[in-house]
């Protein structure tokens, strides 16, 4: 099965923007998906969104790669625009699943 529209987005501004290559870049947004439950093949640009502000810039900041979290923002307005399969989770849950939510 092919991985999702919102990964394949984020994996390629990451590759833009940073100065991570494919395979890292690739690489980086799987771990952090892995850490909030998630999988490549049917986040949605929901759960992403989640991902980019929650989970992500903490991981490019440990591959040494500065401003993690205006990136990650940057990339999140982009991932806003996505049309997206609807997996049934919200925001909120999985905020939830993370911790952070109320």
């Amino acid at each position: 099965m092919a991985d999702s529209q919102a990964f394949e987005f984020v994996c390629t501004a990451l590759e833009e923007r940073t100065s991570l290559d494919r395979l890292a870049a690739r690489g980086t947004v799987r771990i952090a998906l892995k850490q909030a439950g998630l999988e490549a093949r049917t986040v949605s640009p929901d759960q992403m969104a989640v991902v980019l502000d929650r989970i992500l810039p903490a991981e490019l900041g440990s591959r040494g790669i500065d401003g993690g979290e205006e990136v990650c923002a940057a990339i999140a307005t982009g991932v806003s625009g996505l049309s997206g399969g609807d997996t049934g989770e919200t925001p909120d849950a999985v905020f939830q699943r993370l911790g952070g939510g109320s």
